[in-house]
């Protein structure tokens, strides 16, 4: 009973100098070259990313450069007016390479009015710019799962190395403590190089939670376009609203917002309209054209014509009417075949998008039970810390079983910590997969 007293004090006594060592020991001094740290909330690191991220700058420039495309094609159904020059030297009867009589100005007046074939192109081309709102809204989803994924990691890797080094602390306690148990012959060596053993694993550990804390703090950087030497605080957060849906009413969403759905339904209506249109190519095409020249008299107009008119002004519309047509045929069996393999696509992506929410939405469930097993494991060891520690102080125990016990509570902490993060990346991916991720945010 004496020993087991003097070994309770002696414990007491090492814990207290520990304590009252971290007590004096000075804060390090900031670092002069940083700048002052950004403090952020989830929603505010998904704003700034929303706003800075190069993703979404380049998928707003290809919308812009669908805009312009379609545009060029529905050009011809608008007034195109064209001023020239067709004045050349003549010897003989006065022609140009392009049929028309020299003119010293000229201009020409073109609009289609109907064009079957070209304004199903035209449509077709409209469809796939207003597609690239689909496209900016599915980069701005990738946007937000990156920097969710990454802002929740960063606090959970954080975590985690505050509880190793509260670890490594206990693990150089219990080495301390082995070390003395055996120069008093009450250990074997094997037990030292156990102790030995553990710090090492925490030490490890340490490192590769630091470098992927870099990691991670680079990216972000860049995603919310912050200074390369800004610091990055972060703070354990839940993500808003809640996934946890039945299957019916997720795979709902997913019809109506899925992003990979919408832009398959999009290109089947794009196919639609381009077929519709080479369909329509039997009919005639009908175009108003206007053509005012100024002629010279020197290009011989007098000597090959009975009169000359320095002024000429045609008004009158230019009109074909296919009796047959071999590339007509052809081209609506190619449009055909797009628009078959368009459908074919989307009626794939539906079977897709169902079973991924609902693949989804199971792992979102296995990833709860899993935070509900790892919480009550978490729950059991601190209730062992707290038996531990009155037995530590009644003298029934001591401080390495104590520690060892404390070990295990920050094991089951980063295995708290793990759990948690897959559940929180399983929901993100089911709110993805369902159409949801932008609305949370909202």
């Amino acid at each position: 009973m004496q020993r087991t007293c003097a070994w309770a004090a002696k414990a007491i006594f090492l814990l207290a100098g520990m304590a009252w060592s971290a007590v004096a020991q000075e804060p390090p001094a900031p670092r002069t070259n940083e700048a002052a740290p950004v403090v952020l909330t989830l929603k505010r690191a998904i704003e700034l990313a929303l706003q800075n991220s190069k993703d979404i700058q380049v998928a707003k420039i290809q919308g812009r450069l669908a805009d312009h495309s379609a545009l060029i094609s529905k050009a011809e159904f608008l007034p195109n007016l064209y001023v020239g020059s067709g004045l050349g030297y003549t010897y003989g009867i006065p022609e140009t390479p392009g049929g028309r009589a020299p003119a010293i100005f000229n201009v020409t007046y073109t609009q289609q009015v109907f064009n079957e074939p070209a304004r199903g192109q035209s449509k077709e081309l409209q469809e796939q710019a207003r597609s690239q709102s689909i496209v900016l809204r599915d980069v701005q989803n990738s946007v937000i799962a990156r920097t969710a994924m990454a802002y929740l990691e960063l606090a959970k890797v954080r975590h985690g190395m505050e509880l190793l080094q509260k670890e490594r602390s206990g693990a150089d306690r219990i080495l301390q403590v082995t070390q003395e148990r055996q120069g008093e012959g009450f250990e074997l060596p094997v037990e030292i190089t156990k102790a030995q053993l553990t710090k090492a694993r925490v030490g490890q550990r340490l490192i590769q939670l630091e470098g992927r804390e870099d990691e991670l703090e680079v990216f972000l950087r860049a995603q919310l376009g912050l200074a390369e030497n800004q610091s990055i605080e972060v703070s354990p957060e839940d993500l808003p609203g809640e996934a946890e849906q039945e299957g019916a009413n997720l795979v709902a969403m997913a019809m109506q917002n899925n992003t990979g759905l919408q832009l398959a339904e999009s290109d089947v209506r794009a196919k639609e309209f381009r077929l519709t249109g080479e369909k329509r190519a039997y009919l005639p095409t009908l175009q108003l054209v206007s053509i005012y020249s100024l002629l010279g008299n020197f290009n011989n107009y007098s000597q090959f014509f009975n009169h000359f008119q320095r002024n000429n002004y045609n008004l009158g519309i230019d009109m074909h009417i296919p009796l047959f047509s071999a590339r007509t045929k052809a081209s609506i069996g190619l449009a055909q075949v797009n628009l078959d393999a368009a459908k074919a696509t989307l009626s794939n992506k539906k079977t897709e998008v169902s079973a991924e929410v609902r693949q989804k939405t199971r792992r979102m469930r296995e990833m709860s039970a899993a935070k509900e097993v790892a919480r009550l494991e978490l729950q059991l060891a601190q209730q062992s810390v707290a038996v531990l520690q009155s037995q530590l102080e009644e003298g029934k125990t001591n401080l390495r079983e104590v520690e060892r016990a404390r070990i295990d509570e920050n094991d089951k902490w980063l295995a708290y910590l793990d759990a948690n993060f897959g559940r929180q990346q399983a929901q993100l991916e089911l709110l993805r997969a369902a159409g949801q991720l932008d609305k949370v945010w909202q």
